[in-house]
């Protein structure tokens, strides 16, 4: 019973922990503006979790079933945002299922080898699912218009859109200049260090 217990409890924590991870999950505006974030903060806890799970079973086919779990948790989840109003493409479901079951196909093929798994499986999910995840999003309508007509309730003000301020700011010679500022300034100090070498030659 204890051992039931505790992989029970294993698979709750875990996929609450990667369904928040980095609070860029279930909402599409975060989801697609932060993709690189997305994608890092989703493969790593996916692997983690799934790795964890399976070497704690022995079982090839358990990341799969991991997957599924926390694909079932986020429909739920979307499912309750549409109940409250929301539009339906308010909350992005990942893409978990497929790259799981590459970890599963690495676990079996070197015969339930654990460092195989860690090492060919991560590497095969942290390239499949930011794939994956990017031909979902693509399916999603215009993620700024949603993020500007439904903030999420969630955020502080101080992060909730506001469009004309938006266009505002991209469209001022401040705001270009603090980022021509910021590209240039890695070049332009690289080059006071050259110089300064040259100097005291």
């Amino acid at each position: 019973t204890t051992h039931y217990l505790f992989i029970v409890v294993v698979a709750v924590n875990s996929t609450l922990l990667t369904i928040n991870a980095g609070d860029y999950i279930f909402y599409t505006d975060w989801a697609w503006t932060s993709f690189v974030v997305f994608s890092i903060s989703q493969s790593t806890m996916l692997v983690v979790g799934a790795i964890y799970y399976m070497l704690f079973t022995g079982v090839p086919g358990t990341a799969t079933y991991y997957a599924t779990i926390m694909t079932i948790y986020t429909w739920v989840a979307k499912g309750a945002w549409f109940a409250l109003g929301y539009p339906y493409d308010f909350v992005a479901v990942p893409v978990w299922i497929p790259s799981a079951m590459l970890l599963d196909l690495s676990y079996w093929a070197t015969r339930r080898n654990k460092h195989a798994a860690i090492l060919i499986g991560g590497t095969l999910v942290g390239l499949s699912l930011p794939m994956f995840n990017m031909i979902n999003l693509l399916t999603i309508r215009d993620p700024l218009e949603m993020a500007f007509k439904y903030p999420r309730p969630t955020l502080p003000p101080y992060m909730t859109p506001i469009e004309p301020q938006v266009g505002k700011f991209y469209n001022s010679p401040v705001a270009l200049g603090a980022g021509a500022g910021a590209v240039l300034s890695v070049p332009i100090a690289a080059l006071g260090a050259k110089l300064n070498t040259w100097t005291y030659r």
